[in-house]
């Protein structure tokens, strides 16, 4: 009887372990996508899409998928936002809340937010899907669909 019970403590123990040890790895990569994230919003809130561009992958397979389909690369992307982001007054405040982060490998992660333009051209708001990756230790955003 003792031995089953000793038996049942160390199962328990070892996968409390188990858990505090994958999550001790999870939370680095968790509060390096949260830090992008944020860096984004403050750009973005700055008037600075070029700083908001900072945390996407600066490749030509960067996906971005808007209202109007996607589009392929890096420049492409940054040149989206800033004809449809043209100045304070379209840019507005922006707001966004992460729904889920999900760990689908330790080279990537896939969030869903939601996002919200408090702005004098008139609200908007929409959820997004982001796909990150870590490339060269480095968290990047790798495909972005927003609507």
């Amino acid at each position: 009887m003792y031995f089953r019970g000793m038996r049942k403590i160390m199962l328990i123990l070892f996968c409390l372990a188990s858990i505090t040890r994958v999550n001790a790895q999870v939370a680095p990569d968790i509060a390096a996508i949260r830090k992008i994230l944020f860096t984004q919003v403050m750009a973005w809130n700055n008037g600075s899409v070029d700083g908001y561009m900072k945390g996407y992958w600066e490749n030509d397979s960067l996906v971005f998928i808007g209202s109007n389909g996607p589009n392929y690369g890096f420049k492409a992307t940054l040149n989206r936002y800033k004809e449809h982001y043209p100045d304070a007054a379209h840019m507005g405040h922006l707001k966004t809340t992460i729904v889920s982060m999900e760990k689908l490998s330790d080279e990537y992660y896939f969030v869903i937010g939601k996002w919200a333009l408090t702005r004098s051209a008139g609200n908007v708001d929409g959820s997004f899907t982001l796909l990150f990756r870590k490339i060269e230790g480095k968290w990047v955003i790798i495909c972005d669909h927003s609507s």
